[in-house]
């Protein structure tokens, strides 16, 4: 039986769809999950054929397992991962297991933010940064790297802004650096400069070296405590020169990385006419990307990096093309969960594609540390951009959580 293994699964966004994707496209679906609570909630996976729980970090033990499921007869033709921590582990394993030629030396340069700039100084498109160590004399450190405030600090392995902080004076500095101190007393921190101005993100999807511009996306950034991506605005159409000039930056990337097949996501700002990277995914945004992406073009991009992890040409044709956009919703204060209102009365706004509410009863909610505290999303579509936003941020309006 055909098969594709699934290592990590969030219940929404993108990794979820991909398992969906994979039994559409007539695959048997295995998810590997170091979480019991889904094992407790099987009939909500009716899409995963045959969930296992298993450590996650333990090679030995993933190895183990999938050599027993291919005695039991499957035919594992991808083992992949929609989950930052993961995508390494699948490609090797895929590349082991799959006889494939997944680029793991560039996935892996991606997925430590350290590695990545590391890679980066030496390109027109990196960023001022330094590694800082425990101990370290911060006045000369920062001095020696020619940083100044504000400065933006963060952990190697940091995901969805979990620990990605803004610091503006030195107090509020050495606060930071305790903190990742506290919380990841092994391991450095990355230092780099802040880049003020409009973010992208720009998701890619690479076959046999060919470098295709998916989807181009005006991030909106609310900062709190954290930068949190509340706003996402997809074009129906790249305008020409921004498309140029972001295919000249991410080809030359991606051909330096010799990342030859995959998807990935790139994060970018705009300095003195230059672009600079802010950072580099090996995987498809999480979140709305997938539902955004086929709203606009008609392509269900998850099952297109399906196709390609196991060495089938995608297909990438516009089959339509509209503006779309997402509004997040986040809290402002710390509570229990009672109830949602407004599901309903946002989705009777006209142009509203999907509204999607994270969070159940009893939940505790708080304002927003990391991506993952965004607990509901309006996606629209309109005839311009301007048109789509209004209808998103309208519809979102009416979505209102009750904490006690």
């Amino acid at each position: 039986m055909r098969t594709v293994v699934f290592i990590g699964l969030q219940k929404s966004g993108s990794s979820r769809e991909a398992v969906r994707a994979a039994e559409s496209l007539g695959y048997f679906t295995v998810v590997f999950t170091d979480k019991k609570g889904y094992l407790l909630q099987r009939d909500e996976f009716p899409d995963v054929h045959k969930m296992m729980f298993i450590d996650l970090y333990d090679e030995i033990a993933i190895q183990n397992n999938i050599k027993n499921l291919e005695k039991q007869g499957l035919v594992i033709e991808a083992i992949m991962s929609f989950v930052d921590a993961y995508v390494h582990t699948a490609a090797v394993l895929c590349n082991q297991f799959c006889h494939t030629n997944m680029p793991i030396k560039a996935i892996s340069k991606m997925e430590n933010k350290i590695l990545t700039q590391k890679f980066l100084q030496d390109t027109e498109f990196g960023i001022k940064h330094g590694i800082y160590y425990r101990g370290q004399a911060l006045d000369l450190f920062m001095e020696k790297h020619k940083l100044d405030f504000p400065v933006i600090i963060k952990s190697p392995s940091s995901t969805g802004s979990k620990d990605v902080l803004k610091a503006e004076t030195h107090s509020e500095l050495i606060n930071h650096i305790e903190r990742l101190n506290r919380k990841y007393p092994d391991s450095p921190i990355l230092f780099e400069e802040y880049i003020d101005g409009q973010q992208y993100l720009v998701e890619v999807l690479v076959y046999n070296g060919d470098i295709h511009i998916v989807a181009v996306v005006e991030q909106e950034i609310t900062f709190g405590k954290r930068f949190i991506v509340t706003g996402y605005s997809l074009l129906a159409q790249i305008p020409q020169d921004l498309f140029e000039n972001l295919s000249y930056a991410i080809s030359n990337i991606l051909e330096k990385l010799q990342f030859s097949n995959g998807s990935c996501h790139f994060e970018l700002r705009m300095q003195d006419d230059q672009w600079k990277v802010i950072e580099i995914n090996s995987r498809i945004a999480g979140g709305a990307m997938n539902k955004m992406i086929e709203a606009a073009y008609g392509i269900n991009l998850v099952e297109q990096i399906i196709k390609v992890w196991i060495g089938k040409k995608p297909l990438l044709k516009h089959n339509h093309e509209k503006f779309i956009f997402t509004q997040y919703k986040t809290v402002s204060k710390t509570g229990t969960l009672q109830k949602v209102t407004g599901k309903e009365r946002a989705l009777q706004h006209e142009g509203v594609v999907d509204v999607y509410i994270k969070p159940r009863k009893g939940a505790l909610l708080h304002p927003p540390l990391s991506m993952g505290d965004r607990y509901a999303y309006v996606l629209a579509s309109g005839s311009t951009i301007e048109e789509a936003k209004g209808i998103a941020i309208a519809a979102a309006n009416e979505i209102e959580f009750h904490l006690d």
